[in-house]
C-alpha cells in the first residue's frame, strides 16, 4: 500500500512539473534586424503550346460532355517550362525560366482564368540562382492583372510581393502567348 502511495505522489509530481519543461518549445525567436529590400524586375514570359517544342503541355483534362474548342478548356492542367526573356521578341536574350503548373479554372470562356503556380528562376545576371514563386489566380482576359508572390530562394529568400501582368501577344487558335511581367519583390 505504501508503494502505491509513493507511486501516486511520484505521478502527481511528474504531472505538476511537466508544464515547466513545456515552455522550451514555445519560445519565440526574434528575427535578425536585417533591412528589408525592394527589387523591381521587368521581363517577358514566352508561353508556347504549339509547335515541335512547346513550353507548356497538357498533363490532365476534365472529362466534359460539352465541346470546348478553346486551346485551354476548363479543367485543363498544364505543366510549364516557359522562357523568361528581356524582350517580347522570340530572339531576345533568355534570362531564366518559369516552371510549374497552371489550371484552367473558369467555365465561362469569356472570363478565361487560370490558377498559376510557378517558380520563376533566373539563370544569368546578378540574380542567377535565385527565384520567386507565384501562386495566384490569373484572370487572363483582363488587360492588366495582378498576381501574388508567395516566396523565393537565393537573393529572394522569404520574398513576398506582386506582379503586374499585361498580355503582349496572344494567339487564340494555338494558345501561344507572350506576357509582360512587372514584378515588385519585398525580401531580406
Amino acid at each position: 500500500m505504501e508503494e502505491q502511495l509513493i507511486f501516486a505522489w511520484a505521478m502527481i509530481f511528474c504531472i505538476a512539473i511537466a508544464p515547466v519543461y513545456g515552455e522550451y518549445y514555445s519560445k519565440t525567436v526574434t528575427p535578425s534586424s536585417k533591412v528589408e529590400k525592394v527589387t523591381n524586375l521587368h521581363f517577358f514570359l514566352h508561353d508556347t503550346l504549339s509547335g515541335e517544342h512547346p513550353s507548356a503541355v497538357l498533363v490532365a483534362h476534365a472529362n466534359l460532355t460539352r465541346k470546348d474548342h478553346s486551346p485551354v478548356p476548363f479543367g485543363s492542367l498544364f505543366a510549364i517550362d516557359d522562357r523568361l526573356r528581356v524582350g517580347p521578341e522570340p530572339t531576345s536574350k533568355i534570362i531564366g525560366n518559369a516552371q510549374g503548373l497552371y489550371l484552367s479554372s473558369s467555365q465561362d470562356a469569356s472570363k478565361f482564368t487560370i490558377v498559376l503556380y510557378a517558380d520563376f528562376a533566373f539563370t544569368t545576371g546578378k540574380f542567377k540562382g535565385s527565384s520567386f514563386s507565384i501562386f495566384s489566380r490569373n484572370p487572363v482576359t483582363e488587360a492588366k492583372r495582378e498576381v501574388a508572390i508567395v516566396g523565393g530562394r537565393g537573393r529572394f529568400r522569404m520574398a513576398r510581393g506582386f506582379a503586374h501582368i499585361k498580355t503582349s501577344y496572344f494567339n487564340a487558335t494555338t494558345g501561344d502567348a507572350i506576357l509582360d511581367y512587372k514584378v515588385t519583390l519585398y525580401h531580406y
